[in-house]
């Protein structure tokens, strides 16, 4: 994986830009620790920092190759999974290739196909292609969004890169918000609205989507959405394809001429992808598989099970690195470890995020870094095969809202009145629900008919679960594929996400719910069809979310803090909070958390309060301007 900095401009000549692309380019040098590369002409400046995975010599960036009168050149974060194939059909077309790596098939690729290179291409990437004859840029992103690509048009000139802070070393760009990057990050936040940049003028390149940059302007192309299809399949001839499917993209995604290891928290998901992983490195006699756990020092004094954490973590741990042999490393941090990590964990994600859950998967890359350079995670599962409890949940599946933020109020209490009146909330949250809800694929033969109650019944539950599995797939996913990202390519490390395979996305959307929760339980189709991939018992063992710390000093260490920027009178967050219902809230020790998160399954009243610590360091820290 990599990072990416790319710069078009009609008016100035950027082969003397070379100082400002590098400061741009040099903010990603944890993303890239191995090496940098810069390409400049008049009218384009591409600047890559590189992690190198595959193919050390034959991958570097900036790549260039030529045909007649063109000169092509490519910067590009990402990891192809069909490279093999690709390869194949190029060769078979007369190409020639200098190397073995991902990145030379992509450029080649895009020389062959054009803009539908991108229909050809299995695997997590976001590119830029510069094309010197027709003075044109092709920027893409890979279909689930698992690789960031920013962007900003100004007049006269395109900036792209792989995180906003790169784009905010630009002289012309400035760390400013208004009404909509305000709403955002209070009211949508941690999650973003799909393209949103919340920063004015910054856009993000939405997932499956395409842009063309030239002299005649923008265009934004969508290359990719969910099929609309009936699916036809029984349940064995299901099941079946979805083994199939989930074996081939492991055994895709071990590919890697750097150590590889595996994130196991003894779950279903990193369960299955650690059971298939092992087995492939002993069959190829590579060794041990190294695995990876977090964990977090006196959780087991504290832990106590809840609708959303019915169980701990560590026996099941054990229980898969015993069963397959892995080279397990367990990882475990403290309060103070998990606090100090707070403003780490805001830079790297260029805005306030998940709060601990960032905080502790970035200390947690750091510790995994030091054995391995990827990693492959259990991520999207839940969102792919029906696995989060608003699928389940009554009260989920009737809210009008987004069903991972149904306790609004916990958040909206410690606003001021200020802004609450200038954000209108209520109206802001369903209009984003509203546009999300517009844009679902109707089955064929999906409008109401009339039969039976009961049979009506179903149709609706039906057609409310495949909307709850879009909200889930569009919106919610992308936080957690934002938090994967930021935080591993933070530290160097390069994690795979096998469930985003987009074979794997495709399939199941359109699967009845009846038949994903087989058994009715969550999941009930994977567990099915992974059968005899696991022991019975981690089979079938109650899905618990990754995991967070107990320790009731975790809230009064981010209590303290937040007390100490309230008494700040300089404090650019004071006047964006209710401070006496804030001061009322942290007063009530013996009644937080609440067990009513404000988002996720793991965001309470403790992680409301080291949010609010994040949005605090965001603003001082990158001096943001409220318009």
């Amino acid at each position: 994986m990599c990072g990416i900095v790319g710069w078009i401009d009609w008016k100035r000549d950027l082969t003397s830009q070379k100082e400002v692309l590098g400061r741009m380019t040099q903010t990603l040098t944890p993303r890239g620790p191995d090496a940098e590369g810069y390409w400049l002409s008049p009218r384009a400046a591409l600047g890559h920092r590189r992690l190198i995975v595959v193919d050390p010599e034959g991958g570097q960036q900036p790549m260039i190759r030529h045909r007649g009168e063109h000169t092509y050149t490519l910067i590009y974060n990402g990891e192809l999974y069909n490279t093999h194939e690709v390869r194949s059909e190029l060769l078979s077309l007369g190409y020639h290739f200098e190397g073995h790596s991902d990145t030379e098939a992509v450029l080649l690729s895009y020389m062959e196909w054009g803009p539908a290179c991108v229909d050809r291409l299995n695997g997590i990437f976001a590119f830029g292609i510069w094309d010197s004859q027709s003075q044109q840029l092709f920027a893409a992103r890979d279909r689930l969004g698992v690789k960031p690509l920013f962007y900003s048009k100004q007049n006269g000139f395109l900036l792209f890169a792989s995180e906003l802070k790169a784009l905010l070393k630009h002289p012309e760009l400035s760390p400013s918000i208004g009404k909509n990057g305000l709403s955002e990050v209070f009211l949508i936040g941690p999650a973003r609205t799909p393209g949103n940049g919340v920063y004015e003028g910054i856009s993000e390149l939405r997932p499956g989507h395409s842009l063309i940059y030239s002299n005649n302007g923008l265009k934004i192309h969508r290359y990719w959405a969910l099929p609309n299809n009936v699916h036809i399949d029984d349940l064995p001839k299901t099941a079946a394809k979805i083994r199939d499917l989930f074996l081939d993209t492991v055994q895709r995604q071990l590919v890697s001429d750097v150590p590889i290891g595996t994130l196991l928290s003894g779950g279903l998901d990193s369960s299955a992808i650690t059971a298939i992983a092992a087995n492939t490195l002993a069959y190829e006699g590579k060794g041990a598989l190294p695995t990876f756990s977090v964990d977090y020092a006196d959780n087991d004094k504290y832990f106590k099970p809840n609708d959303f954490q019915p169980g701990a973590d560590g026996p099941w741990i054990e229980r898969m690195s015993q069963a397959f042999s892995t080279k397990h490393t367990n990882c475990t941090f403290t309060i103070p470890d998990l606090v100090d990590a707070l403003k780490a964990a805001a830079s790297a994600r260029d805005l306030p995020g998940m709060a601990d859950v960032d905080a502790s998967l970035l200390l947690f890359s750091q510790e995994i870094k030091k054995h391995v350079t990827v990693g492959l995670s259990g991520e999207c599962a839940d969102e792919v095969f029906g696995g989060y409890p608003w699928f389940h949940r009554p009260d989920s599946l009737a809210a009008e809202t987004f069903p991972w933020a149904l306790h609004v109020e916990n958040r909206l209490q410690v606003l001021s009145p200020e802004l609450i009146d200038f954000l209108q909330p209520h109206d802001y949250i369903r209009n984003r629900y509203e546009e999300a809800l517009a844009e679902i694929p109707k089955l064929p033969g999906s409008a109401p008919v009339h039969q039976d109650s009961r049979t009506v019944k179903d149709q609706q539950r039906e057609a409310r679960i495949r909307e709850i599995s879009y909200l889930t797939l569009t919106r919610f996913m992308p936080t957690l594929l934002d938090r994967k990202d930021r935080m591993t390519m933070a530290t160097g490390l390069e994690v795979r996400v096998p469930f985003c395979d987009h074979r794997i996305v495709e399939y199941a959307w359109n699967i009845p719910w009846d038949m994903k929760a087989l058994e009715g339980r969550e999941k009930g189709l994977l567990r099915h069809a992974l059968t005899g991939v696991l022991p019975e018992d981690v089979l079938w063992r109650r899905k618990s979310p990754y995991p967070k710390t107990h320790h009731p000093n975790y809230l009064q260490s981010v209590r303290s803090w937040l007390r100490e920027i309230l008494a700040d009178p300089n404090s650019p967050l004071l006047p964006l909070i209710n401070l006496p219902a804030l001061e009322d809230l942290m007063k009530l020790s013996d009644t937080i958390p609440s067990g009513r998160p404000w988002f996720g399954q793991l965001m309470d009243i403790p992680q409301l309060f080291a949010f609010l610590i994040q949005v605090e360091f965001w603003l001082k820290e990158n001096e943001v301007q409220i318009l």
